[in-house]
């Protein structure tokens, strides 16, 4: 997938817009400053580096960013209506995790994370569009994330520390003491983390369906011989004049 200059441009002032609507003005400030000091980088980041993953193209970083903010507003209400104790976690706090859960992409600040791939090779067999940095040392995503926002003073609560760092959910084995514990006392005091993680399920699933369905669609598949196209139309021809409720289903499960 591409995006137009235009709907860049377009992700960007919604992402800024989130922030000036449910950050607080102090950090919104804050915010705000140091995503214009990346501005031109974070607008054309991916948000993954492999064709295979999701939002793999130029812009598809901020397009995640705020895909996840827009699911995690909506599961909040979904979880507010089925019961959740909403005193355990502010709207501020949803929004500024879900804003910030892969902040640690964009590298240290100074180099970046991931850059275009020259390798022919890779791009076109594996579909690693982009390189890890090589510049800068390993530091996990979510670590990273919350590194970005402390070094810059930039306030980080403990229910968005929760967020941020638990974001991948179990995916990610450094969360298991978090997310398997059999004790009342050590389970999280708030479902934040677990919304924040079900928003970032819902827009990753949603933007792999994006790219790749279309192209799992056989009838539309352009290495489907006409020959094929021309039998699956015959056969739904077929099925189509058969009365029988009973023969069709049989028919059509053969």
């Amino acid at each position: 997938m591409e995006l137009t200059a235009e709907q860049i441009q377009s992700q960007w002032d919604k992402f800024i817009g989130y922030i000036n609507e449910y950050i607080s003005p102090d950090r919104a400030e804050k915010l705000i400053s140091f995503y214009e000091q990346h501005k031109e980088e974070i607008m054309l980041m991916p948000a993954s580096h492999k064709k295979a993953y999701h939002n793999c193209f130029p812009g598809g970083y901020i397009d995640h960013v705020n895909r996840v903010v827009e699911c995690a507003l909506k599961l909040t209400s979904v979880w507010s209506d089925m019961g959740v104790d909403k005193d355990t976690f502010t709207l501020e706090e949803i929004v500024f995790s879900a804003i910030n859960h892969d902040l640690g992409k964009m590298g240290d600040g100074v180099e970046y994370a991931h850059v275009p791939s020259t390798d022919q090779w890779r791009k076109k067999n594996l579909g690693e569009m982009y390189t890890f940095n090589t510049k800068i040392s390993y530091m996990s995503v979510p670590d990273r994330s919350i590194y970005l926002l402390t070094s810059n003073n930039i306030g980080v609560s403990p229910n968005e520390w929760l967020g941020i760092k638990l974001h991948d959910g179990l995916y990610d084995s450094a969360n298991e003491p978090y997310y398997k514990t059999y004790l009342p006392e050590t389970k999280p005091r708030t479902s934040l983390p677990f919304i924040i993680h079900h928003a970032d399920m819902m827009a990753t699933r949603i933007e792999f369906e994006r790219e790749w369905l279309p192209k799992f669609n056989i009838e539309n598949s352009p290495s489907i011989s006409e020959s094929t196209k021309k039998k699956t139309s015959a056969r739904k021809k077929a099925l189509s004049s058969v009365s029988s409720p009973g023969l069709k289903n049989m028919l059509d499960n053969l």
